[in-house]
């Protein structure tokens, strides 16, 4: 069944890249007390998501921050490894998002969110969202109807729908 808003999300363990290697990060942990935004996306280097998704909240970290949120995290499908360095690459890193690893798909999974395109190599990959969670509850949910494009779940749209 897919999340929707007033769902609490799933627990989950996800992982980063720390200063020793990769690093399990609790999500809710991270999610306790706190609110969130949380963008989801295919596949880190993809198209959209390396030219769209993660660029929009780049740019608008303040805006967010100014909006109540404490922290920015950016969830797909790949090993820390790779997240790590495409954090880097697309300065997602300096502006302080979390660049997390759903590695084995069962976050995604288990918001219902996963889709495959075999054709172009994704499988269990994340569809394209991103969501507000307050205290572990999404508090707000904004899905694409197609992963190839990033407008209702960039973060102009998200910032609107606050």
């Amino acid at each position: 069944m897919t999340i929707t808003t007033g769902d609490k999300i799933p627990s989950a363990t996800l992982l980063q890249m720390g200063a020793d290697g990769p690093e399990q990060v609790s999500l809710d942990d991270k999610a306790k007390g706190r609110k969130l935004a949380i963008f989801a996306l295919p596949g880190a280097y993809t198209g959209v998501c390396h030219n769209a998704h993660v660029p929009s909240f780049v740019r608008n970290m303040e805006a967010l921050k100014a909006k109540g949120v404490d922290e920015v995290i950016c969830i797909s499908v790949n090993d820390p490894f790779v997240m790590g360095a495409w954090g880097e690459s697309t300065g997602a890193k300096e502006a302080g998002i979390a660049m997390l690893g759903d590695a084995d798909a069962s976050f995604t999974k288990a918001m219902g969110m996963e889709f495959s395109a075999p054709p172009a190599g994704l499988i269990d990959r994340s569809k394209r969202y991103a969501m507000v969670v307050e205290d572990g509850v999404v508090t707000l949910l904004q899905a694409e109807e197609s992963p190839g494009v990033c407008d209702v779940s960039g973060a102009e749209s998200l910032l609107d729908a606050m």
